[in-house]
């Protein structure tokens, strides 16, 4: 299954947006992109995506088309560090929640400019996999 790239773009842009405006001026704002990444990875729908459907121009099989394992893949890891990130800020470990942040929107900002840190993460991941268990034969 696959997700129009448009899409995924608007997603990524909802994070570094959220993620900005929650270190300039409050911190609670970082619970709105990790609510929706929370949603997504227990629904499997993206509510960024679902209202970004609708102002797609053309069908959605007529744009680029991004791996959605993949994405869902990068939503763990995105969720994981906003989750981090607020329980630092929560229990006053203030530097680790901007590290945490600053994480999440570097690696979103990066994938929006066209390379994508989860993609490498998990290619490495998978070949080593895959090496390991060839290893064993």
């Amino acid at each position: 299954m696959t997700i129009p790239k448009p899409l995924v773009q608007s997603n990524q842009l909802f994070i570094v947006l959220t993620v900005i405006l929650a270190l300039i001026f409050h911190k609670a704002i970082l619970f709105l992109p990790f609510a929706a990444g929370v949603l997504t990875l227990i629904t499997g729908k993206n509510p960024v995506i679902l209202v970004g459907r609708r102002f797609l121009k053309k069908p959605a099989n007529h744009y680029i088309q991004e791996d959605r394992t993949q994405q869902i893949f990068n939503q763990w890891i995105a969720t994981i560090c906003l989750g981090l990130s607020l329980l630092a800020f929560l229990f006053g470990f203030t530097l680790v929640g901007y590290a945490f942040s600053i994480m999440v929107v570097a690696a979103a900002g990066v994938a929006l400019m066209g390379y994508c840190i989860g993609c490498t993460i998990r290619y490495r991941y998978m070949m080593w996999r895959h090496k390991r268990a060839n290893a064993a034969n």
